[in-house]
């Protein structure tokens, strides 16, 4: 598996194929939800099986944390520790942007996940897209 910062017009509609697949069609996320005006300025990221893409996630920074956003994984790839090489990822590149801190809105489901990478909860669930989420967050130095 590979991950890749995201720098051709292709990388960018594979990305967002994965998200379509994964919030659109599997999660009922609307579509005009999904694909915002934040895409134009975020850095995106997509892992490849081979050369199939499989994984996609966006990073924007905001405030003094870098925001973790969109992570998602193709359903036939779950289970393979795939998300969190690509927090990882995400990770080492706001490092590498001088910040110290990462946050991120996740799913109540992905919740224990997340606290396994080192994320703790500083919010009450909230809707999101109809989608029950926390904010959490993680000091990387």
């Amino acid at each position: 598996m590979n991950i890749k910062v995201v720098t051709s017009k292709e990388a960018i509609e594979q990305a967002y194929h994965i998200r379509t697949v994964v919030f659109v069609d599997e999660q009922k996320v609307s579509p005009e939800e999904e694909l915002d005006s934040y895409d134009e300025t975020a850095i995106h990221f997509v892992a490849y099986d081979q050369d199939k893409p499989i994984a996609a996630s966006r990073l924007r920074f905001v405030d003094q944390y870098g925001k973790l956003e969109r992570i998602c994984v193709l359903k036939a790839y779950r289970g393979q520790s795939i998300g969190k090489q690509l927090i990882k990822a995400m990770e080492a590149v706001i490092a590498e942007e001088g910040y110290q801190h990462a946050k991120l809105n996740g799913q109540t489901h992905a919740e224990a996940f997340y606290q396994r990478l080192g994320y703790q909860t500083i919010s009450e669930q909230f809707m999101d897209a109809g989608i029950p989420h926390v904010t959490m967050v993680k000091q990387l130095t």
